[in-house]
């Protein structure tokens, strides 16, 4: 059969390519999916932006095409079913949740299949982090709900780096940020699903501030979703006070203002690089005044509190704070996602430019399907 892949060029990530091409002959032990439905945020631009740094591009490895080193497939959330399987204890019509390519269909090679899922073993993704190996099974998944799959697709990824980051900042006692006064964190990309999952769980902790940095369009969303303290322009900064003791999350990657922040904020005693939104604006962070900005890598501190707490601890921490997150975000009158579908080459492509470009509404989830 075939599958229809949209290819993005590394170097310049708003050229695409539609690419159409025959699967191979399905290898022993191995099964084929159709990817159902797949998400896509500002999280899978940030897996671009990253492509080569953090070796997202090496997952799906792009076949059949000139100049083929030069282009890549962004890694993406959703929902696949087994269309064939080779492997005796995956059954043809299971539904699984993982990691895909933008495509309609993948070869994927379980290993080991337990009840709750399987690791893709093939060669290529073995020195890959396990964490994006993983194929949970539907069936049995205790975060799966079949009426919540676009929100589970949408948030669940980013809510679970989210849930990592604000237990990363408590897990180091905010950097000695509270022994010098109120720790104030400063979330850029305040808009995005991300962020103000961070900010969410940001909220329920006493002692802090918690200060969205936005665009000024995004100032009244922002606003309306009740989880920021204070939210403020990139143009406005200067009201954080510079002495004020506080934490840098970054979501945008926009080195001009990271600097200007850096400068500003003469008492920042934690910077900590999580996306690129804002692609054309990335750059170093060498040579900046306070802390050096430090990549933060979700999966380390999942290998940190399953080895602490045990895996079943985890993922119930994890699941409990997933049902309140999910049961505000579709809160009426005034839910703070509306998802949109898009169906089609031709309209996944569109929506793919459309985010880069920063065009997207922050209040609308965009799934496709290919």
């Amino acid at each position: 059969m075939d599958t229809t892949s949209l290819l993005i060029r590394k170097a310049q990530l708003g050229q695409t390519l539609l690419h159409t091409y025959p699967l191979p002959a399905l290898a022993d032990g191995a099964v084929r999916v159709h990817i159902d439905r797949f998400a896509l945020t500002s999280n899978n631009i940030t897996y671009a932006a990253f492509g080569e740094a953090m070796q997202y591009w090496q997952f799906f490895p792009v076949q059949g095409v000139p100049d083929v080193e030069q282009w890549g497939q962004i890694p993406v959330w959703g929902f696949a079913t087994v269309l064939q399987s080779r492997h005796p204890e995956v059954p043809v019509g299971e539904r699984v949740y993982g990691y895909f390519p933008m495509a309609s269909a993948v070869d994927l090679t379980p290993g080991k299949v337990h009840a709750q899922g399987w690791a893709d073993v093939a060669p290529h993704r073995a020195p890959l982090h396990a964490v994006y190996n993983q194929y949970t099974r539907c069936a049995t998944d205790p975060f799966y709900t079949a009426d919540t799959e676009d929100l589970q697709a949408l948030l669940r990824p980013l809510f679970i780096t989210s849930w990592l980051i604000d237990d990363f900042l408590d897990d180091n006692a905010w950097f000695g940020a509270g022994d010098i006064g109120t720790p104030c964190i400063l979330l850029s990309s305040a808009s995005s699903k991300t962020a103000y999952g961070t900010a969410f769980q940001l909220a329920q902790r006493a002692g802090i501030e918690v200060v969205g940095l936005t665009s000024e369009r995004n100032v009244a969303f922002c606003q309306s979703l009740g989880v920021y303290h204070r939210v403020l322009t990139y143009a406005q900064l200067d009201q954080v006070a510079p002495g004020t003791p506080s934490i840098y999350v970054d979501f945008a990657g926009n080195a001009a203002f990271r600097k200007a922040l850096h400068t500003h904020c003469t008492a920042l005693v934690y910077s900590s690089s999580i996306g690129g939104t804002h692609v054309a604006e990335l750059g170093s962070g060498k040579d900046l005044p306070g802390p050096r900005p430090t990549l933060f890598f979700a999966p380390a501190q999942i290998k940190k509190r399953s080895s602490e707490w045990g895996g079943a601890e985890l993922n119930r921490r994890l699941a409990q704070s997933w049902q309140a997150f999910v049961a505000r975000v579709q809160q009426a009158p005034a839910p703070w996602l509306q998802v949109q579908h898009h169906t089609g080459p031709a309209a996944v492509q569109a929506a793919y430019v459309a985010l880069l470009a920063g065009d997207s509404n922050p209040r609308t989830g965009h799934m496709l399907s290919l």
